[in-house]
């Protein structure tokens, strides 16, 4: 896998910044965020096989460094075939009053591998942070394989945090639910992962790009 290229952003005092990276195959960001900015980054990867060959690899590092930041990071894997997507998120509350919230979905199918690493430091001085970290995972098939690696440091005592991590296969419950009410298997399939995968792309702010990944991952649009 060939080394990563580091795009390096620093955000100024109250500044906001939202980005979206869709099928990147070698991402590397670095952001340093000043007081009270607020900063909003997607990584999805969306039938990458039409953008790259093998595995595609995202490494997301923020530093708060300044009091009173605001971080939201989001991920989001749809993989088939062998495609494979390692993603990598590194958010260090150096100084109090920050936030943070990550959220990471991989739905895999096919013999497609994922990987999420996500680490998360509270330095001693971040007091009255709040931080959290969650990671679900879809399996679609037996062949599919996921790997999770949540890593909380905290070293400070007035903070709030939480972590989670689950890897699961679709609810034969719910399935069966929606087949009752005349849908085909495979109609039913498609809108539980989509459904899923939902919340991700709602987060994007802008409209026209939200509205084209919506529609593409949902087969049927009210």
């Amino acid at each position: 896998m060939s080394s990563l290229s580091t795009n390096i952003l620093t955000l100024a005092a109250g500044e906001h910044r939202e980005l979206v990276f869709v099928n990147e195959p070698r991402l590397d960001l670095h952001v340093v965020q000043e007081a009270g900015s607020s900063l909003k980054v997607h990584a999805l990867y969306l039938s990458p096989t039409e953008a790259v060959a093998g595995a595609s690899e995202a490494q997301i590092t923020v530093e708060q460094r300044g009091e009173g930041c605001r971080t939201e990071i989001y991920g989001l894997a749809f993989l088939h075939g062998e495609e494979q997507v390692h993603l990598t998120t590194n958010v260090q509350h150096l100084v109090g009053g920050g936030s943070s919230k990550q959220l990471i979905k991989f739905v895999l199918d096919d013999a497609s591998q994922g990987d999420f690493y996500g680490q998360l430091r509270i330095a001693p001085d971040a007091q009255k942070t709040e931080a959290h970290q969650t990671n679900r995972n879809l399996l679609l098939s037996d062949k599919a394989l996921m790997r999770t690696r949540p890593q909380l440091e905290i070293y400070a005592d007035d903070v709030k945090a939480t972590h989670g991590a689950t890897t699961g296969q679709l609810d034969e419950s719910a399935l069966f639910y929606m087949q009752q009410r005349c849908l085909d298997e495979a109609t039913a399939r498609r809108l539980l992962i989509a459904a899923f995968m939902k919340d991700v792309l709602e987060t994007i702010s802008d409209e026209a790009l939200r509205e084209r990944l919506l529609t593409a991952v949902e087969p049927i649009r009210e």
